[in-house]
Protein backbone atom coordinates (compact mmCIF):
# COMPACT_ATOMS: atom_id res chain seq x y z
CA UNK A 1 0.00 0.00 0.00
CA UNK A 2 1.90 2.94 -0.78
CA UNK A 3 0.17 4.85 -3.29
CA UNK A 4 0.00 6.29 -3.48
CA UNK A 5 -3.50 35.03 -12.59
CA UNK A 6 -2.41 32.57 -8.74
CA UNK A 7 -6.37 31.51 -8.31
CA UNK A 8 -6.65 30.23 -11.56
CA UNK A 9 -3.43 28.17 -11.62
CA UNK A 10 -4.39 26.53 -8.22
CA UNK A 11 -8.03 25.81 -9.61
CA UNK A 12 -6.35 23.98 -12.26
CA UNK A 13 -3.84 21.79 -10.86
CA UNK A 14 -6.80 20.63 -7.87
CA UNK A 15 -8.66 19.73 -10.37
CA UNK A 16 -6.22 16.71 -11.96
CA UNK A 17 -3.98 14.42 -10.73
CA UNK A 18 -0.90 12.89 -12.44
CA UNK A 19 -0.29 9.27 -12.75
CA UNK A 20 3.08 8.30 -11.40
CA UNK A 21 5.61 8.85 -14.24
CA UNK A 22 9.15 8.10 -12.77
CA UNK A 23 11.10 7.96 -9.65
CA UNK A 24 8.69 7.11 -7.54
CA UNK A 25 5.67 9.51 -7.86
CA UNK A 26 7.66 12.35 -9.00
CA UNK A 27 5.98 14.85 -11.80
CA UNK A 28 9.51 15.42 -13.05
CA UNK A 29 8.69 17.31 -16.35
CA UNK A 30 7.44 20.85 -15.22
CA UNK A 31 7.86 22.80 -18.94
CA UNK A 32 8.09 22.08 -22.36
CA UNK A 33 11.22 23.89 -23.34
CA UNK A 34 13.18 22.05 -20.08
CA UNK A 35 10.82 18.90 -20.74
CA UNK A 36 12.49 18.52 -24.80
CA UNK A 37 15.68 19.16 -23.33
CA UNK A 38 15.23 15.54 -21.28
CA UNK A 39 14.81 17.73 -18.06
CA UNK A 40 18.45 18.42 -18.11
CA UNK A 41 17.68 22.49 -17.32
CA UNK A 42 19.60 22.77 -13.52
CA UNK A 43 22.34 24.75 -15.03
CA UNK A 44 20.50 26.29 -18.33
CA UNK A 45 17.35 27.41 -16.07
CA UNK A 46 16.40 30.35 -18.22
CA UNK A 47 12.67 30.80 -18.25
CA UNK A 48 10.71 30.91 -15.32
CA UNK A 49 10.27 27.11 -14.57
CA UNK A 50 13.82 27.49 -12.96
CA UNK A 51 11.52 28.68 -10.06
CA UNK A 52 11.16 24.83 -10.09
CA UNK A 53 14.23 23.59 -11.63
CA UNK A 54 17.11 25.80 -10.31
CA UNK A 55 15.33 29.02 -8.75
CA UNK A 56 18.49 31.04 -9.36
CA UNK A 57 18.37 31.05 -12.38
CA UNK A 58 15.62 34.11 -12.43
CA UNK A 59 18.24 36.59 -11.97
CA UNK A 60 19.07 35.89 -15.89
CA UNK A 61 14.93 37.32 -17.05
CA UNK A 62 14.73 41.13 -17.03
CA UNK A 63 11.15 42.99 -16.13
CA UNK A 64 8.03 40.79 -15.94
CA UNK A 65 7.49 36.99 -16.74
CA UNK A 66 4.80 35.18 -16.83
CA UNK A 67 4.67 31.41 -18.07
CA UNK A 68 2.12 28.44 -17.88
CA UNK A 69 2.16 25.17 -19.63
CA UNK A 70 0.09 21.99 -19.58
CA UNK A 71 1.43 18.44 -19.45
CA UNK A 72 -1.11 15.98 -21.50
CA UNK A 73 -0.13 11.78 -20.82
CA UNK A 74 -0.95 8.65 -21.87
CA UNK A 75 0.16 5.73 -19.60
CA UNK A 76 -0.13 2.21 -20.00
CA UNK A 77 1.54 0.02 -16.66
CA UNK A 78 0.59 -3.57 -17.70
CA UNK A 79 0.79 -6.36 -15.62
CA UNK A 80 1.51 -10.68 -16.18
CA UNK A 81 0.62 -12.62 -13.42
CA UNK A 82 3.24 -15.10 -12.48
CA UNK A 83 3.57 -18.73 -14.64
CA UNK A 84 1.62 -21.22 -13.08
CA UNK A 85 -0.72 -19.15 -11.34
CA UNK A 86 -4.47 -18.56 -12.87
CA UNK A 87 -4.87 -16.34 -15.56
CA UNK A 88 -1.20 -16.16 -16.48
CA UNK A 89 -0.90 -15.74 -19.64
CA UNK A 90 -3.17 -12.37 -19.44
CA UNK A 91 -2.07 -8.87 -19.80
CA UNK A 92 -3.97 -6.65 -17.03
CA UNK A 93 -4.00 -3.05 -18.21
CA UNK A 94 -5.07 -0.39 -15.57
CA UNK A 95 -8.50 1.23 -16.64
CA UNK A 96 -7.11 5.10 -16.33
CA UNK A 97 -5.30 6.02 -18.64
CA UNK A 98 -5.17 9.79 -19.71
CA UNK A 99 -3.91 12.39 -16.75
CA UNK A 100 -3.10 15.99 -17.00
CA UNK A 101 -0.81 18.67 -14.85
CA UNK A 102 -0.65 22.86 -15.47
CA UNK A 103 1.97 25.10 -14.30
CA UNK A 104 2.17 28.95 -13.44
CA UNK A 105 5.25 30.90 -12.85
CA UNK A 106 5.49 34.28 -12.09
CA UNK A 107 9.03 36.51 -11.91
CA UNK A 108 9.82 40.23 -11.30
CA UNK A 109 13.11 41.87 -11.14
CA UNK A 110 13.15 44.67 -8.59
CA UNK A 111 14.62 47.82 -10.76
CA UNK A 112 16.62 49.28 -8.18
CA UNK A 113 18.34 45.98 -6.77
CA UNK A 114 20.05 42.83 -8.26
CA UNK A 115 17.34 40.69 -7.06
CA UNK A 116 14.53 38.94 -8.97
CA UNK A 117 11.20 37.53 -7.04
CA UNK A 118 9.02 34.46 -8.29
CA UNK A 119 6.37 32.41 -7.65
CA UNK A 120 5.25 29.10 -9.21
CA UNK A 121 2.36 26.72 -8.54
CA UNK A 122 2.77 23.40 -9.74
CA UNK A 123 2.16 19.83 -8.92
CA UNK A 124 5.52 18.00 -8.64
CA UNK A 125 3.99 14.71 -7.10
CA UNK A 126 0.77 13.11 -8.47
CA UNK A 127 -0.67 9.19 -9.05
CA UNK A 128 -3.69 7.81 -10.45
CA UNK A 129 -4.06 4.08 -10.93
CA UNK A 130 -6.72 1.52 -11.03
CA UNK A 131 -6.57 -2.46 -11.54
CA UNK A 132 -9.21 -4.84 -12.41
CA UNK A 133 -10.46 -6.54 -9.68
CA UNK A 134 -9.35 -10.20 -11.79
CA UNK A 135 -5.79 -9.52 -10.88
CA UNK A 136 -4.92 -12.12 -8.00
CA UNK A 137 -3.55 -8.75 -5.95
CA UNK A 138 -6.61 -7.33 -4.51
CA UNK A 139 -6.27 -7.73 -1.67
CA UNK A 140 -2.65 -6.04 -1.98
CA UNK A 141 -4.32 -3.06 -3.97
CA UNK A 142 -7.01 -2.07 -6.05
CA UNK A 143 -6.60 2.19 -6.55
CA UNK A 144 -4.67 4.85 -5.39
CA UNK A 145 -4.57 8.63 -6.10
CA UNK A 146 -2.74 11.10 -5.30
CA UNK A 147 -3.19 14.97 -5.46
CA UNK A 148 -0.47 17.07 -4.80
CA UNK A 149 -0.16 21.09 -4.75
CA UNK A 150 2.50 23.25 -4.19
CA UNK A 151 2.67 27.29 -3.89
CA UNK A 152 6.60 28.07 -3.99
CA UNK A 153 7.82 31.32 -3.54
CA UNK A 154 11.11 32.30 -4.04
CA UNK A 155 14.39 35.19 -4.04
CA UNK A 156 17.18 34.88 -6.31
CA UNK A 157 20.11 37.67 -6.26
CA UNK A 158 22.67 38.27 -8.76
CA UNK A 159 26.22 38.73 -6.76
CA UNK A 160 28.24 39.25 -10.15
CA UNK A 161 27.81 38.97 -13.49
CA UNK A 162 28.36 35.00 -13.61
CA UNK A 163 27.16 33.80 -9.65
CA UNK A 164 23.62 34.11 -8.34
CA UNK A 165 21.92 32.42 -5.43
CA UNK A 166 18.51 31.77 -4.58
CA UNK A 167 16.16 30.46 -1.56
CA UNK A 168 12.51 29.46 -1.13
CA UNK A 169 9.92 28.46 0.51
CA UNK A 170 6.70 26.59 0.15
CA UNK A 171 3.31 25.61 1.36
CA UNK A 172 2.38 22.58 0.01
CA UNK A 173 -1.26 20.16 -0.19
CA UNK A 174 -1.46 16.74 -0.64
CA UNK A 175 -4.67 14.69 -0.71
CA UNK A 176 -4.06 10.83 -0.88
CA UNK A 177 -7.18 7.72 -1.85
CA UNK A 178 -5.77 4.04 -1.10
CA UNK A 179 -7.80 0.76 -1.73
CA UNK A 180 -7.60 -2.53 -1.37
CA UNK A 181 -9.99 -5.69 -0.98
CA UNK A 182 -10.28 -7.59 2.38
CA UNK A 183 -10.54 -11.01 0.73
CA UNK A 184 -9.00 -12.71 -2.13
CA UNK A 185 -12.34 -12.45 -4.83
CA UNK A 186 -14.97 -9.41 -5.08
CA UNK A 187 -17.41 -11.64 -3.62
CA UNK A 188 -19.13 -11.04 -1.36
CA UNK A 189 -18.73 -7.67 -1.44
CA UNK A 190 -15.52 -6.30 0.36
CA UNK A 191 -13.08 -3.12 0.24
CA UNK A 192 -10.74 -1.36 2.90
CA UNK A 193 -10.69 2.32 2.22
CA UNK A 194 -8.33 5.58 3.52
CA UNK A 195 -9.30 8.92 2.25
CA UNK A 196 -7.06 12.11 4.29
CA UNK A 197 -5.45 15.48 3.16
CA UNK A 198 -3.02 17.71 5.09
CA UNK A 199 -0.41 20.61 4.30
CA UNK A 200 3.19 20.47 5.09
CA UNK A 201 6.06 23.17 4.24
CA UNK A 202 9.17 23.19 2.40
CA UNK A 203 12.33 24.68 1.32
CA UNK A 204 14.47 25.01 -2.05
CA UNK A 205 17.79 26.57 -2.46
CA UNK A 206 19.75 27.04 -6.10
CA UNK A 207 22.42 28.21 -7.14
CA UNK A 208 23.73 29.06 -10.70
CA UNK A 209 27.83 29.89 -11.15
CA UNK A 210 29.29 30.69 -14.79
CA UNK A 211 33.17 29.90 -14.18
CA UNK A 212 34.39 30.09 -17.76
CA UNK A 213 32.53 31.91 -20.53
CA UNK A 214 30.64 28.54 -21.92
CA UNK A 215 30.00 26.42 -18.92
CA UNK A 216 27.66 26.95 -16.46
CA UNK A 217 27.00 24.91 -13.10
CA UNK A 218 23.73 24.65 -11.59
CA UNK A 219 23.02 23.04 -7.94
CA UNK A 220 18.97 22.90 -6.28
CA UNK A 221 17.91 21.26 -3.40
CA UNK A 222 14.55 20.56 -1.84
CA UNK A 223 13.61 19.40 1.42
CA UNK A 224 11.21 16.74 2.66
CA UNK A 225 7.94 17.52 2.96
CA UNK A 226 6.24 15.70 6.22
CA UNK A 227 2.61 15.13 6.15
CA UNK A 228 -0.37 14.27 8.40
CA UNK A 229 -2.99 13.13 6.82
CA UNK A 230 -6.28 13.33 8.32
CA UNK A 231 -8.92 11.73 7.08
CA UNK A 232 -11.30 8.76 7.62
CA UNK A 233 -11.43 5.00 6.49
CA UNK A 234 -14.55 3.47 5.14
CA UNK A 235 -15.03 -0.36 4.97
CA UNK A 236 -17.16 -3.12 4.28
CA UNK A 237 -17.03 -7.08 4.13
CA UNK A 238 -20.79 -8.09 3.36
CA UNK A 239 -21.56 -10.91 5.54
CA UNK A 240 -19.44 -10.50 8.37
CA UNK A 241 -20.11 -6.89 9.17
CA UNK A 242 -21.84 -3.93 7.79
CA UNK A 243 -20.08 -1.19 6.03
CA UNK A 244 -19.14 1.73 8.30
CA UNK A 245 -16.30 4.54 9.18
CA UNK A 246 -13.75 5.89 11.42
CA UNK A 247 -11.75 8.86 11.68
CA UNK A 248 -8.12 8.09 10.84
CA UNK A 249 -4.51 9.33 10.53
CA UNK A 250 -1.49 8.32 8.04
CA UNK A 251 1.50 10.53 8.21
CA UNK A 252 3.94 10.09 5.00
CA UNK A 253 6.88 11.90 4.36
CA UNK A 254 7.93 12.88 0.92
CA UNK A 255 11.58 13.11 -0.33
CA UNK A 256 14.76 15.75 -0.05
CA UNK A 257 16.01 15.74 -3.70
CA UNK A 258 18.71 17.41 -5.35
CA UNK A 259 20.41 18.26 -8.69
CA UNK A 260 23.47 19.05 -10.34
CA UNK A 261 24.02 20.32 -13.60
CA UNK A 262 26.85 21.10 -16.10
CA UNK A 263 25.83 23.43 -19.26
CA UNK A 264 28.12 23.76 -21.95
CA UNK A 265 27.78 25.86 -25.09
CA UNK A 266 30.35 26.01 -28.22
CA UNK A 267 28.65 28.31 -30.03
CA UNK A 268 25.53 30.68 -28.48
CA UNK A 269 23.79 28.39 -31.19
CA UNK A 270 24.08 25.49 -29.14
CA UNK A 271 23.87 24.43 -25.42
CA UNK A 272 24.14 20.55 -24.77
CA UNK A 273 23.67 20.04 -20.66
CA UNK A 274 24.11 16.87 -18.36
CA UNK A 275 22.58 16.71 -15.00
CA UNK A 276 22.60 14.24 -11.82
CA UNK A 277 19.12 14.40 -9.95
CA UNK A 278 18.86 12.09 -6.43
CA UNK A 279 15.82 11.70 -4.61
CA UNK A 280 15.76 9.97 -0.99
CA UNK A 281 12.68 8.24 -1.13
CA UNK A 282 14.04 6.00 1.90
CA UNK A 283 11.96 8.89 3.70
CA UNK A 284 9.05 6.97 2.78
CA UNK A 285 9.67 3.92 5.56
CA UNK A 286 7.02 2.21 7.63
CA UNK A 287 4.19 4.13 8.62
CA UNK A 288 0.07 2.97 9.41
CA UNK A 289 -3.34 4.01 9.23
CA UNK A 290 -4.69 4.94 12.61
CA UNK A 291 -8.21 4.97 13.35
CA UNK A 292 -9.84 7.17 16.01
CA UNK A 293 -11.78 4.18 17.45
CA UNK A 294 -12.11 0.78 17.14
CA UNK A 295 -13.14 -0.85 13.79
CA UNK A 296 -15.78 -4.45 13.38
CA UNK A 297 -13.66 -6.94 14.85
CA UNK A 298 -11.72 -8.15 12.02
CA UNK A 299 -10.44 -5.03 10.85
CA UNK A 300 -7.37 -3.67 12.96
CA UNK A 301 -7.96 -0.02 14.80
CA UNK A 302 -3.88 0.83 13.92
CA UNK A 303 -2.65 -0.75 10.61
CA UNK A 304 0.46 -1.20 9.43
CA UNK A 305 2.12 -0.45 5.77
CA UNK A 306 5.11 -1.78 5.48
CA UNK A 307 6.67 0.38 1.91
CA UNK A 308 10.49 0.58 2.87
CA UNK A 309 10.83 2.34 -0.24
CA UNK A 310 14.48 3.37 -1.26
CA UNK A 311 16.94 6.42 -2.60
CA UNK A 312 17.24 6.70 -6.28
CA UNK A 313 18.58 8.81 -8.98
CA UNK A 314 18.21 10.39 -12.09
CA UNK A 315 20.61 10.82 -15.17
CA UNK A 316 19.56 13.14 -18.14
CA UNK A 317 21.03 14.64 -21.11
CA UNK A 318 19.54 16.93 -23.49
CA UNK A 319 21.09 19.53 -26.18
CA UNK A 320 19.32 23.18 -27.75
CA UNK A 321 19.88 24.29 -31.33
CA UNK A 322 18.71 28.14 -31.41
CA UNK A 323 18.44 29.98 -34.85
CA UNK A 324 18.31 33.63 -35.54
CA UNK A 325 14.71 34.29 -36.26
CA UNK A 326 14.07 33.03 -32.03
CA UNK A 327 13.01 29.34 -33.15
CA UNK A 328 14.97 26.56 -31.61
CA UNK A 329 14.82 22.68 -31.68
CA UNK A 330 15.74 20.44 -28.72
CA UNK A 331 16.70 16.68 -27.99
CA UNK A 332 16.73 14.90 -24.70
CA UNK A 333 16.86 11.70 -22.74
CA UNK A 334 16.12 10.94 -19.18
CA UNK A 335 16.47 7.63 -16.69
CA UNK A 336 14.89 7.32 -14.13
CA UNK A 337 15.94 4.71 -11.30
CA UNK A 338 13.08 2.16 -9.58
CA UNK A 339 12.43 3.32 -6.17
CA UNK A 340 10.52 0.61 -4.92
CA UNK A 341 12.07 -2.49 -3.87
CA UNK A 342 10.96 -6.15 -4.68
CA UNK A 343 9.97 -6.41 -0.99
CA UNK A 344 7.10 -4.27 -0.51
CA UNK A 345 6.53 -4.19 -3.95
CA UNK A 346 2.75 -2.13 -4.94
CA UNK A 347 1.34 -2.13 -8.00
CA UNK A 348 -0.01 1.18 -6.98
CA UNK A 349 3.28 2.99 -7.48
CA UNK A 350 4.03 -0.12 -10.20
CA UNK A 351 7.15 1.73 -10.56
CA UNK A 352 10.33 0.35 -12.53
CA UNK A 353 13.53 1.37 -14.13
CA UNK A 354 12.36 3.99 -16.98
CA UNK A 355 13.61 5.28 -19.85
CA UNK A 356 12.02 8.78 -21.31
CA UNK A 357 12.93 10.43 -24.88
CA UNK A 358 12.02 14.22 -26.24
CA UNK A 359 12.02 16.22 -28.71
CA UNK A 360 10.71 19.67 -29.13
CA UNK A 361 10.54 22.47 -30.78
CA UNK A 362 9.80 26.21 -29.61
CA UNK A 363 10.30 30.00 -30.26
CA UNK A 364 11.49 33.15 -28.24
CA UNK A 365 9.62 36.79 -29.93
CA UNK A 366 9.66 39.69 -28.35
CA UNK A 367 6.97 39.47 -26.01
CA UNK A 368 5.60 35.55 -26.59
CA UNK A 369 7.42 32.52 -25.89
CA UNK A 370 5.92 29.24 -27.11
CA UNK A 371 7.08 25.51 -26.50
CA UNK A 372 5.63 22.26 -27.89
CA UNK A 373 7.23 18.96 -26.67
CA UNK A 374 6.88 15.13 -26.99
CA UNK A 375 7.84 12.69 -24.81
CA UNK A 376 8.10 8.92 -24.82
CA UNK A 377 8.19 6.95 -22.37
CA UNK A 378 9.27 2.71 -21.67
CA UNK A 379 9.65 0.80 -19.10
CA UNK A 380 11.83 -2.45 -19.60
CA UNK A 381 9.80 -5.71 -18.31
CA UNK A 382 10.47 -5.86 -14.46
CA UNK A 383 9.82 -9.48 -12.88
CA UNK A 384 8.96 -9.07 -9.12
CA UNK A 385 9.11 -12.22 -6.87
CA UNK A 386 9.20 -12.95 -3.65
CA UNK A 387 7.14 -9.92 -2.70
CA UNK A 388 5.63 -9.58 0.56
CA UNK A 389 2.25 -7.78 1.40
CA UNK A 390 2.61 -4.30 2.37
CA UNK A 391 -0.20 -4.33 4.71
CA UNK A 392 -2.34 -6.75 6.52
CA UNK A 393 -5.64 -8.03 4.46
CA UNK A 394 -3.04 -9.42 1.72
CA UNK A 395 -1.52 -11.55 4.47
CA UNK A 396 -4.47 -13.75 5.20
CA UNK A 397 -6.03 -13.41 1.33
CA UNK A 398 -2.84 -15.26 0.49
CA UNK A 399 -2.23 -12.27 -2.22
CA UNK A 400 1.34 -10.68 -3.31
CA UNK A 401 2.06 -8.48 -5.79
CA UNK A 402 4.46 -11.05 -8.05
CA UNK A 403 4.69 -10.81 -11.62
CA UNK A 404 5.76 -8.74 -14.41
CA UNK A 405 4.96 -5.05 -14.79
CA UNK A 406 5.87 -3.12 -17.95
CA UNK A 407 5.30 0.85 -18.61
CA UNK A 408 5.13 2.72 -22.20
CA UNK A 409 4.22 6.40 -22.05
CA UNK A 410 3.10 9.20 -24.75
CA UNK A 411 2.78 12.76 -23.59
CA UNK A 412 2.90 16.52 -25.06
CA UNK A 413 3.94 19.52 -22.91
CA UNK A 414 2.75 22.94 -24.29
CA UNK A 415 4.22 26.14 -22.87
CA UNK A 416 3.40 29.55 -23.44
CA UNK A 417 5.34 32.59 -21.88
CA UNK A 418 4.76 36.18 -21.72
CA UNK A 419 7.64 39.14 -20.62
CA UNK A 420 7.09 42.61 -20.46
Amino acid sequence: MKFFSCQLAAALLLAVAPEALANGLRVVSQDAFAAARGDAFTATADNPSAIYYNPAGITQLEGDNVRGGLYGIFLNPTFNPPAGRPNSGQTYETSKRFASAPQFYFTHQLKKLPVTVGLGVYAPYGGTLEWPESTRFRAVAERSSLTYLRFNPVVAVKLSDTLSIAIGGSVDYARLNLQQGILKGENPPNFFRFTGDGFSADYNAGILWRPFEKISLGATVRGETPFTLDGSTTFEEEGAFPGGSRLARMNLTFPLTTTFGVSFRPTPKWNVECDVDYAGWDSVGDTAIRQMTAPPSGIQQNIPVHLQWQASWMYSFGVTRYFDNGWHVSAGYLFSENSVPDKFYTPLAADLDRHFFTVGIGRKGKKIDLDFTYQFGYGPSQTVSGSQPASTPALFAGQNADGTYAFVSHAVLLSAGLHF
